[in-house]
């Protein structure tokens, strides 16, 4: 597996690039929709595929532990035959999932311990057991365990909780080296950048990941209560000290104009939920605006969906029709939403590369910032 640049844009940090696995090549600026449990939800595999063209997807280790368990995955073959998903799975570690459950989560320096979300049951999540379970699972790109620091600690509490990531990382790189992947072909994991909103702490967060990266590296901790503007300055502070041959991800982020600016800040992976949960409640990305769905003006509007959209619900269902099936609490809103909103987030990272390489992504983000972030 390996990561290779292909063009940069001249007036910003924006660049495409290869990322190439066993299980197909992923052509960056890339956003990666989410399958938290082995499912995209609301969408069919033949429509990721053929419609809204996700080169990559998402699981989640924390979700699929649980449920269906490693025993039933295990006998399937890994996740990649359990879900019939031929093209590449990034599983994130569970770490985020279990800082999220802060009143049922102890953290130590052994690992995470927390009782499930399903029936109370108690579990730990160290770095050894979290490589074990992400072999099982069979992601190509497995996510080391890390501690999420809330976006407003301060900085002896985001101190302590990046030096607990980074002796994880170490023993997590450790039980990496010393296991074989299941399934027949290459597994890689990304380190994850900590640190909070602490310049002095991300750095020295980069430069220790960085000893354990071979393929990529990941930017978390963002886009979880910081503001935005700490969250590009934070990605301002890092990503000029990653090699041009590591891919830089950024995790868990975030609406159209959050990744066009990342991208002109230098990132090449995206994933986040917005696209699908924000589609089931009845917002729609578009080109010339945001939408929300269940606005009576809709309620007579017969022209296509989005005019200017990449999917083929776009041109298929009108407006009106989908304002009415959200109104009428139809499951079919939902996926056609979800489908929608998926394709146009596809079709931002396409648009992207395709400036990057014609040389104009600065001047094209601009316009395109400011036309995506308007409601309609």
């Amino acid at each position: 597996m390996k990561f290779t640049k292909i063009a940069a844009d001249a007036s910003s940090a924006a660049r495409t690039g290869v990322l190439e696995t066993d299980h197909g090549t992923v052509h960056t600026p890339i956003f990666m929709p989410v399958g938290t449990v082995g499912s995209v939800k609301g969408v069919y595999h033949r429509d990721l595929k053929e419609d809204i063209n996700a080169e990559i997807i998402l699981g989640n280790t924390y979700h699929l532990y649980l449920r269906p368990g490693l025993d039933i995955l295990k006998a399937a073959g890994g996740l990649h035959k359990f879900e019939n998903w031929d093209r590449p799975i990034l599983t994130d570690s569970g770490g985020f999932q279990v800082f999220s459950l802060t009143q049922i989560r102890k953290i130590t320096e052994e690992g995470c311990m927390f009782q499930s979300h399903i029936d109370g049951s108690r579990h730990k999540f160290t770095p050894e057991n979290n490589v074990d379970t992400q072999r099982i699972i069979g992601a190509d790109i497995m996510m080391a365990l890390d501690e999420c620091c809330p976006g407003d600690a301060d900085w002896a509490y985001a101190r302590k909780s990046l030096t607990l990531t980074q002796h994880w990382l170490e023993r997590y790189a450790l039980r990496f080296r010393e296991t074989e992947p299941l399934y027949g072909y290459g597994q890689t994991f990304f380190p994850i950048i900590q640190g909070c909103v602490y310049p002095d702490l991300r750095l020295a967060a980069t430069e220790h990941a960085l000893e354990f990266s071979d393929v990529g590296i990941a930017v978390g901790g963002l886009a979880v209560g910081e503001p935005v503007e700490k969250m590009y300055e934070v990605l301002e502070t890092v990503v000029p000290v990653i090699p041009c041959d590591k891919a830089r991800y950024l995790m868990g982020v975030g609406t159209p104009a959050n990744i066009l600016e990342a991208i002109s800040r230098g990132i090449d992976m995206f994933d986040c939920v917005m696209p699908t949960r924000n589609g089931r409640n009845g917002m729609l990305f578009t080109w010339n605006g945001i939408m929300n769905m269940r606005n009576a003006k809709w309620a007579d509007d017969f022209s296509p969906i989005d005019p200017d959209g990449a999917s083929f619900v776009d041109r298929t269902y009108s407006r009106a029709y989908l304002h009415h099936l959200f109104i009428a609490g139809e499951m079919f809103a939902a996926m056609i939403a979800t489908e929608h909103n998926l394709a146009f987030y596809l079709d931002v990272v396409r648009k992207a590369r395709e400036h990057i390489e014609a040389g104009d992504f600065a001047s094209w983000k601009e316009s395109a910032v400011k036309k995506i972030t308007s409601r309609l």
